[in-house]
């Protein structure tokens, strides 16, 4: 794909004391591609339409379809952006994988508001060893097993379809690959937490995007998000209580107080160093400066300060 760029350039000669200074306008034109992962998808919208806003000649074409897409896109060739929400493993990096760490999110335990024993789930929480026997072994196909409330109810338990950094992220919680999570599979972030809303006995795993209303930052209609019972005692103690709403669960990320995975770095990757494709390589250095700014707003979470200076020392 081409890439255009018309650079206006003048020099100012301000006196034989002070080195001649050349000014340079960028007017910059031409087009990216980028696809990939659900996660990163919202993020990478907002992020297109400010930079478009600067750069109204940049054309920007995205889509969202898992982050095994999105890498494998991008490694073929077939777009200039992967959106990537899991670990790049080293067999991508020997064929050319170039990933940028852009912000930061998390995938969480979800529930249909309609399910009976709702409100007792949400006090008690989910275990890792609940977790681990609903997704993994199996060995619970009750809630009364999962949850330990009354009843002989069977839980609905759904995956992801897709090659995913959502699902991979959720199995590595377990110590697991995707490839060993069990459940009904379903294409997509929103296909999940449709899925979801509409099976009273389902549970799944959603990132955080697809899990809360980037509005309101409150839990999705119909939906609820499963705390963590991340100390094993049966509750939801105060400090582990922090998902009425998507700045407190943000916060929570951003602090350590949810583990990691399941929160993850979320990355731009190209085929290469991108320096050398002037448009490709403006977009992706201001996302890492100017376009910072948008990430708390979007519902993502910021990278510390010395991770972005890592990332921008890469794009130099």
């Amino acid at each position: 794909m081409k890439k255009y760029i018309t650079i206006t350039c003048f020099t100012l000669l301000l006196g034989p004391w002070v080195n001649n200074l050349s000014f340079c306008q960028e007017n910059l034109s031409g087009e990216l591609s980028i696809s990939g992962a659900f996660a990163l998808y919202p993020m990478t919208v907002k992020w297109a339409e400010e930079f478009r806003k600067i750069h109204p000649a940049v054309k920007i074409d995205i889509s969202a379809g898992g982050a095994g897409k999105g890498i494998a896109d991008a490694l073929g060739g077939m777009v200039d952006i992967g959106m990537v929400s899991r670990d790049i493993y080293p067999e991508e990096i020997k064929k050319g994988a170039f990933p940028v760490a852009v912000t930061k999110d998390a995938v969480v335990a979800v529930i249909s508001e309609s399910n009976p024993a709702a409100q007792e789930i949400l006090k008690k929480g989910l275990s890792k060893d609940a977790g681990n026997n609903i997704w993994i072994s199996g060995k619970f196909s009750t809630w009364s097993q999962a949850f330990g409330i009354k009843g002989s109810s069977v839980i609905h338990v759904y995956t992801r379809s897709d090659a995913c950094g959502a699902a991979e992220m959720w199995a590595k919680y377990y110590g697991k690959k995707q490839e060993d999570l069990l459940g009904v599979g379903v294409f997509g972030d929103p296909g999940l937490a449709q899925a979801v809303k509409r099976d009273p006995l389902g549970i799944g795993y959603n990132n955080i995007g697809y899990a809360y209303d980037s509005k309101t930052k409150m839990q999705v209609k119909g939906m609820k998000v499963v705390p963590l019972d991340l100390n094993n005692n049966g509750r939801i103690d105060d400090d582990e209580n922090f998902y009425s709403s998507m700045n407190d669960l943000i916060n929570a990320i951003a602090t350590g107080k949810y583990p990691s995975p399941p929160a993850r770095e979320l990355f731009f990757v190209c085929k290469g160093n991108p320096k050398g494709k002037i448009v490709l390589a403006e977009f992706m250095k201001w996302v890492l400066t100017d376009g910072q700014k948008f990430v708390f707003e979007a519902g993502y979470i910021a990278l510390p300060k010395e991770k972005i200076i890592a990332e921008q020392k890469k794009l130099e």
